[in-house]
């Protein structure tokens, strides 16, 4: 509001303000005077626009010097207290700040800075600064390499006054010392890497059920089955899904019965078209058939001749050659494609089926006399979403392996991620795991796997509400006699943790339900910092 003092012999134009009014307030309305070149008094007034003071031109300047110098010194302060180099410049590209972190990284002086042009300092090409002062973009955690001994993450923003740029700012944090630490860790976990094969070659020669994971209930009852039924000529029959690592049960158990040093010969009965499975399985003499070897070839039981016939997929011969199949068993002999002579074998069978044997057999699919004869010890093996508590453990596994072949740095991947591939319910099992842990290290970014990163499937079984059936509980075992009233069960326990999760402290912290601090704390506790 405008109005007009009369001191008694002049009228002197005022501006009017309400005494209840805001400092802010009241900058603008006496410089918005009519009456250009002068600044008028103020005189303010209360709530019946009746005088109650007046406030000279020289007072009001004071006033707002305080308070500028006063925000000046504020924003100064806090400035220079950040830990990350901070550079503001005019839109003559003159340094107008420059902190004390600025001066701590790029070792230059306040003095020697402000005032002058960023570009005496550092070359065009290496200010990111620029783009925000000539172009108005936004720089936003830009890694940034200003001289070949600093690394950066940059922030840079124009400053603008209505609409127009008169400057730039930039947030720069120095992150060299993390460049040089995660250059030392590569490093190192290529040396740990060639440590874990070398240590996994002596552990797999020791124990032929190493390559095995899995902690829970179930794959541990299916092992230890195993391992009985090893050291006979048994017979085993292995059920189990697509995927969960039938033939890796059936190698182990010969691995570790007294046949080791005697072949191992696989055939997938589903893989060979009937007209070549007899041929396949028994051999041919010379001569057999149209396109045969002139020297003849032994078949797979004959190749296997004192070691282990591994019959994957059973369920899939036809019932001709089941017949055969069934008198070579039980005579231990068999003639050759095109042969006159018998041959004698020493052999022992490990079968494997996806399928129902018994509703097969019901169905007349599949031979009752054959089926007995194979089922002399039968061996279930867990489908994976029956033990998912050892998902965590051969996800780690997995990324290493990748990681290893690869050569590169084992990356991270997120608890969200985790609980992802927990929930899901992986229908080809072990060997989809596999698969998709490979996909994710493809597409980690800086070392860190993250939700995006999963197959759409996985993703939507991990928004929708979760599995329809019981999840089982992730965490290690406790006895109900200690429940971590024992320090040394609580060792025991972070052992195993770490042992699960094959050294990797961030994965064994998710497993105990700490934080990683608090892991971290304990390995210190129980000097557990070498062990893994």
């Amino acid at each position: 509001m405008e109005g007009v003092w009369h001191n008694g012999q002049e009228q002197i134009p005022v501006a009017l303000f309400k005494e209840t009014g805001k400092l802010k307030e009241l900058l603008p309305q006496w410089i918005g005077s009519k009456n250009e070149g002068s600044l008028r008094p103020i005189v303010t007034v209360d709530a019946n626009n009746q005088p109650t003071g007046m406030i000279q031109p020289r007072q009001l300047l004071a006033a707002f010097l305080t308070i500028a110098q006063n925000q000046s010194a504020l924003l100064e302060t806090l400035l220079d207290s950040m830990s990350e180099a901070i550079t503001v410049v005019d839109i003559e590209n003159i340094v107008r700040f420059w902190n004390r972190s600025a001066e701590t990284i790029y070792e230059i002086d306040h003095e020697q800075v402000v005032g002058t042009s960023l570009a005496d300092h550092f070359s065009s090409e290496s200010i990111r600064l620029l783009d925000a002062l000539h172009h108005g973009t936004t720089v936003e955690r830009v890694y940034h390499i200003p001289r070949p001994d600093r690394h950066v993450l940059i922030n840079a923003a124009p400053i603008r006054q209505n609409g127009a740029i008169i400057g730039a700012i930039s947030i720069e944090q120095d992150i060299t010392e993390m460049v040089r630490l995660n250059e030392e860790l590569t490093h190192t976990t290529e040396h740990l890497h060639s440590l874990q094969q070398e240590m996994s070659r002596v552990q797999r020669g020791d124990d032929p059920f190493f390559s095995i994971k899995g902690h829970s209930a179930s794959i541990q009852a299916a092992i230890h089955s195993a391992k009985k039924v090893a050291q006979t000529d048994a017979t085993v029959l292995i059920y189990g899904e697509s995927g969960v690592g039938k033939e890796l049960f059936a190698k182990a158990i010969h691995q570790a019965s007294r046949r080791r040093e005697k072949p191992f010969i696989a055939i997938n009965c589903g893989a060979i078209p009937a007209a070549l499975f007899e041929s396949e399985l028994f051999g041919y003499h010379s001569g057999a058939f149209t396109g045969a070897e002139k020297k003849g070839k032994p078949g797979k039981l004959e190749l296997a001749h004192e070691g282990t016939l591994f019959l994957d997929e059973i369920g899939e011969l036809p019932l001709e050659l089941q017949v055969k199949l069934l008198r070579a068993l039980q005579e231990k002999q068999f003639y050759r494609v095109g042969g006159t002579e018998p041959i004698t074998v020493n052999t022992r069978i490990i079968a494997a089926t996806n399928r129902n044997l018994e509703k097969m057999m019901a169905e007349g699919q599949f031979r009752e006399d054959l089926f007995y004869r194979l089922n002399v010890f039968s061996l279930d093996i867990p489908p994976l979403r029956e033990r998912r508590e050892d998902l965590p453990e051969l996800v780690q596994l997995f990324l290493q392996e990748y990681s290893i072949a690869q050569e590169q740095p084992v990356p991270r991947i997120s608890s969200e991620v985790m609980q992802a591939l927990i929930d899901y319910h992986w229908p080809g099992n072990i060997r989809q795991v596999r698969n998709v842990i490979e996909r994710l290290s493809i597409l980690q970014e800086n070392g860190v796997i993250l939700p995006d990163h999963l197959p759409s499937a996985i993703r939507l079984v991990s928004h929708s509400s979760g599995p329809t059936q019981a999840q089982p509980d992730f965490s290690l075992p406790a006895p109900a006699a200690y429940r971590f009233t024992s320090a040394d069960h609580e060792r025991e326990r972070i052992q195993a943790a770490l042992v699960r999760t094959y050294g990797n402290k961030k994965a064994a912290a998710d497993l105990l339900g700490i934080s990683r601090g608090t892991l971290y704390n304990k390995l210190r506790k129980y000097k557990l910092d070498g062990e893994s």
